[in-house]
């Protein structure tokens, strides 16, 4: 009789992780009050969410947008570096990154990840450098802060930028400081499967007066919230904004009253949440020290709290018997575990920079200051391997659960590496699936 659920074995876990993301009772009756109300773009909460989701992450002020990738373009943008600079970034993220630096005339230069921690590497940082790179973004990626000391020192020496891309990354902390509120800007998405959901939009925060002026300005197309935010934050200014005439080629990227509604009692759980994400994944960690071919990402030792937004593992098939990482995955799945192998490719692989002679040239900003930049020659070892072969990530509710939930992580893993021969005679359902057995890591 079959002991794995994929070949016909009773799974491991019956009942579903916890759903993500709650809207609780309360929660929806807020959103209908204000509808209620008449919905006219009031901006009282967008300023109080606005001010308590800064006040939350450390920083002195906030900016509510109306996604994630407008809040980087409007940080880069207040950067004011010249058309055609470099901005260091990982190959892997999400690709709003890369879009919001070349959105703005700026060039993405990759620079390879730490194989333990899936971060970028602060030695590939600093061979990236060149005459042009204006600024380093530093993606949390999954919720685990990078190795910021030696990225700070690498920008301090070299008078760089430092802009965090902090979707992943909701309250986690670095050096017990929280996470966006260390670099000159910190970039947040409140979209749908985020740590923090408020159905759609973002957040920018910053301890710099001069970029909160400048972000607002090119975010709001003059609209009277400057104005408020001014006299809220007490950010200095030479004439009000109500005076002024349109001082910014700016656009209305303006975070809905809406999403500020549903974002701030989201908030306020927040901490209690990442509280229990970053406990369960210490816990996980710890249950997997001793699996060999599964291995959890190092974190940075002043990585205080993790956010967890992906709860991210290292695969190595030759402990499986060459069983692929998707196989893998699969039986994963099968036995109520909800493994992910979302990220294929690493950026500098996107379609986009492979066709030289396409949209990057003919349409991007890239022509306006480094066309030598040959993304085909490009070469991130770390990162392509990373998202060829080894990269397994869990999703958010996972670590909302219980340590019972983390047990069965564990046990599932364990079973699959105790019966891996059954899938040697594995059948795969459709065509597509034929990929998914390799003996080539045996």
């Amino acid at each position: 009789m079959p002991a794995l659920a994929l070949t016909g074995g009773a799974p491991v876990r019956t009942q579903p992780f916890p759903a993500w993301p709650v809207f609780p009772e309360p929660d929806i009756a807020a959103l209908a009050d204000h509808l209620r109300a008449g919905d006219r773009s009031d901006d009282d909460p967008v300023i109080e969410f606005e001010q308590a989701f800064a006040a939350a992450h450390g920083a002195r002020y906030g900016i509510g947008v109306n996604s994630g990738t407008s809040a980087l373009e409007l940080a880069l943008q207040a950067l004011r570096l010249d058309r055609g600079a470099e901005v260091i970034v990982s190959p892997i993220t999400f690709f709003a990154s890369i879009s919001a630096i070349l959105n703005v005339g700026l060039v993405p230069v990759f620079a390879d990840i730490d194989p333990d921690t899936y971060n970028i590497a602060p030695a590939a940082i600093q061979a990236a450098i060149t005459p042009r790179t204006g600024a380093i973004m530093t993606v949390h990626f999954g919720g685990v802060s990078c190795d910021m000391q030696p990225i700070l020192d690498i920008a301090q020496r070299h008078n760089l930028a430092i802009v965090e891309d902090v979707s992943h990354a909701h309250g986690g902390t670095w050096n017990h400081r929280g996470l966006g509120s260390i670099g000159d800007a910190g970039c947040f998405s409140c979209g749908s499967g985020k740590n923090l959901s408020a159905g759609g939009g973002g957040v920018l925060i910053t301890n710099d007066p001069l970029i909160h002026e400048r972000a607002s300005g090119y975010g709001e197309l003059n609209h009277p919230r400057r104005q408020r935010r001014r006299e809220l934050t007490g950010a200095r200014e030479t004439r009000p904004a109500t005076q002024e005439f349109f001082p910014y080629s700016s656009g209305n990227r303006r975070l809905h009253p809406v999403h500020a509604v549903l974002g701030l009692p989201q908030l306020q759980r927040l901490d209690e949440q990442t509280a229990r994400r970053d406990a369960n994944g210490r816990y996980l960690a710890s249950l997997l020290d001793d699996i060999d071919g599964v291995t959890p990402r190092r974190q940075d030792p002043f990585a205080t709290r993790a956010a967890n937004h992906l709860f991210v593992l290292r695969y190595n098939a030759r402990a499986f018997g060459g069983l692929s990482r998707d196989l893998f995955v699969k039986a994963l799945n099968a036995e109520g575990i909800p493994g992910q192998t979302e990220y294929h490719r690493p950026m500098h692989r996107a379609d986009l920079f492979a066709d030289v002679d396409g949209e990057l040239t003919r349409v991007w900003p890239r022509a306006n200051g480094a066309p030598d930049v040959d993304y085909t020659a490009m070469s991130c070892p770390n990162a392509e391997r990373a998202c060829a072969e080894e990269m397994v990530t869990l999703p958010t509710r996972v670590t909302l659960d219980t340590r019972d939930g983390m047990d069965q992580i564990l046990t599932a893993i364990e079973k699959i590496q105790t019966h891996q021969s059954e899938l040697a005679a594995y059948v795969p359902e459709t065509p597509s699936e034929q990929s998914l057995w390799s003996v080539s890591g045996r």
